[in-house]
């Protein structure tokens, strides 16, 4: 039987619904059930693929390819299961659904309304694509009161009604706040939230309470009476050192035993939980042997969404080398404007993540020159990639004025609009004038590696990888033969190899350029082969330095 949790948010927004609802997959996995997590999103877009990262922070690539939320990074992170295009939906994708199936005729000449039309394809996408789960998890996204929110929160009280209460349980996740002025926490913000809930209809089940320390007794109790939950299920969430700390307190504080008090499953409930893995995480974050510094040189580096799994995956990197990565963020603009190129001299590594457009491109052009000369370990992933093939055309292969199409007509077009590729037995073919959502090269698709090369020694010897993509534009394959002469390998190549995958620089201690984002695939308890490997060789430069 599967059982759905749904995991509300009220009084601000930044709460940790999507940690939370991750921390609770995980401690279920614990204790032997498949789960599955969902992320509901209000917002109009169809998905976060043309939204700013200013906006939404990173998007987060699937398997099969779909342009999700970034609570979904966590969700997989956290309990290692693969997220589905059926796993996150917005506002955009409920109504763009109903008002297609509106001028198909489907609904015979009737009024479409938010209920039960727009309600109804909600629940069927919350329960559509389940084989044999014993738990769904759906987080809704926004705070309670969001207008745009209401249609999600009447589908999940229909549910209840349809589903009943065995199968169906409702999580609050709150803010407690401390006022220093006053010298006591606040219960107010709580009581209103938990109010606005039930004007429509949802009386929470449990309150997770995010708090900054600990909720006396009478805070609990006062709670307890006021929000009519039951005084065990006032759950603290408070702050930790990091993430990876959050199931294991969550545990301490009965979160995952209150689920299953609340589903009847007392024999599940008391057999004895292995956290032992989140433990040896955790020690490894807060006791490392050394550290290495990291320059991120980057686009989008005042909000540090925009690279939540790029972080999460150095962290990895970290941990599969016993050293604290610090990662200094420098935006990429600044090199264009002056001589700020000093700001790299004591970092032991240098990583160029992904991005769109022109801004900041000399600057990562720069980032990757100096990394090239001065032997500093070098990681460009995606447009990064693209980056380091320019910087090694205009200076290794006598070709100055290699650029990109992206940023305009060009005489040396070494990076140009990815316009065919193979999925499968298909080809997908796109055109500059396409549409912008949804029509790059996304998810998951083979890389066949070069044997004898770095990246192959890097992947224990595997020659067939897959990674995950997202990308519209494409290192130029027809310039391989004069960056190859020059001394830049191509070392992963698309199977039909017509696209090039992996660059790597032969005299050099790691210089990698990958087309792909490795991030993605990375995981607290399995580190990706490439970060892994990259940490690694900054600790070497940390020693050499």
């Amino acid at each position: 039987m599967t059982r759905y949790v749904f995991i509300t948010g009220g009084v601000v927004s930044s709460l940790g619904k999507g940690l939370s609802s991750a921390a609770l997959g995980a401690l279920l996995q614990a204790r032997g059930f498949k789960v599955r997590l969902r992320k509901l999103d209000p917002y109009l877009n169809v998905d976060p693929g043309t939204m700013s990262p200013y906006q939404h922070g990173e998007v987060y690539v699937t398997d099969d390819g779909a342009e999700t939320d970034l609570d979904l990074g966590h969700y997989e992170r956290f309990t290692g299961v693969s997220a589905r295009n059926s796993d996150n939906v917005t506002t955009g994708r409920i109504y763009s659904t109903v008002i297609t199936r509106e001028r198909r005729g489907d609904y015979l000449g009737g009024t479409v309304q938010v209920i039960p039309h727009v309600t109804d394809a909600i629940k069927q996408f919350v329960t559509s694509d389940i084989t044999d789960e014993d738990f769904v998890l759906c987080e809704i996204g926004g705070t309670v009161g969001d207008i745009e929110g209401l249609p999600f929160l009447e589908a999940i009280r229909q549910l209840r009604n349809e589903l009943g209460r065995e199968k169906t349980m409702y999580v609050h996740v709150t803010l407690v706040p401390f006022l220093g002025a006053a010298g006591e926490l606040k219960t107010k913000p709580t009581q209103h939230s938990v109010k606005e809930l039930l004007s429509v209809g949802i009386q929470p089940d449990l309150l997770l309470c995010r708090c900054e320390r600990e909720i006396a007794a009478d805070a609990r109790r006062k709670l307890a009476l006021f929000c009519n939950v039951q005084e065990s299920r006032i759950i603290p969430a408070e702050d930790v050192e990091t993430i990876y700390e959050v199931p294991i307190t969550y545990h301490e504080q009965g979160f995952d035993i209150e689920v299953l008090n609340h589903f009847d499953l007392t024999e599940e409930r008391d057999r004895e939980v292995d956290l032992s893995r989140w433990r040896d995480i955790v020690h490894s974050i807060l006791n490392p042997e050394g550290e290495v510094n990291i320059a991120i040189v980057g686009k989008y580096t005042n909000l540090m969404d925009a690279y939540k799994s790029l972080s999460e995956a150095l962290t990895h990197g970290g941990i599969a080398n016993n050293v604290r990565v610090n990662t200094r963020w420098i935006e990429a603009e600044i090199f264009e404007q002056e001589d700020h190129i000093h700001e790299l001299e004591n970092c032991h590594g240098i990583l160029v993540p992904g991005g769109f457009g022109e801004r900041g491109a000399e600057g990562k052009i720069q980032a990757a020159e100096f990394a090239r000369r001065r032997k500093v370990p070098y990681f460009g992933i995606c447009f990064g990639m693209q980056m380091a093939v320019i910087e090694a055309a205009r200076n290794l292969a006598g070709i100055p004025e290699a650029n990109s199409t992206e940023f305009g007509p060009c005489k040396e077009p070494v990076v140009g609009l990815l316009t065919e590729w193979t999925r499968g037995n298909t080809v997908e073919q796109r055109g500059k004038d396409d549409e912008l959502g949804g029509t790059m090269r996304l998810g998951s698709y083979p890389c066949h590696v070069e044997p004898g090369s770095r990246i192959a020694e890097i992947f224990g010897g595997e020659l067939e990888i897959n990674e995950r993509h997202r990308h519209r534009y494409e290192v130029n394959v027809n310039y391989r033969q004069k960056l190859e002469d020059a001394g830049l390998q191509f070392s992963g190549l698309s199977p039909d190899k017509r696209l090039p995958e992996i660059i790597e620089l032969r005299d050099h201690p790691w210089y990698i350029g990958v087309q792909f984002h490795p991030e993605l695939k990375s995981r607290p308890f399995a580190p990706h082969p490439i970060f892994k490997s990259f940490i690694e060789a900054a600790v070497d430069q940390a020693r050499l330095v």
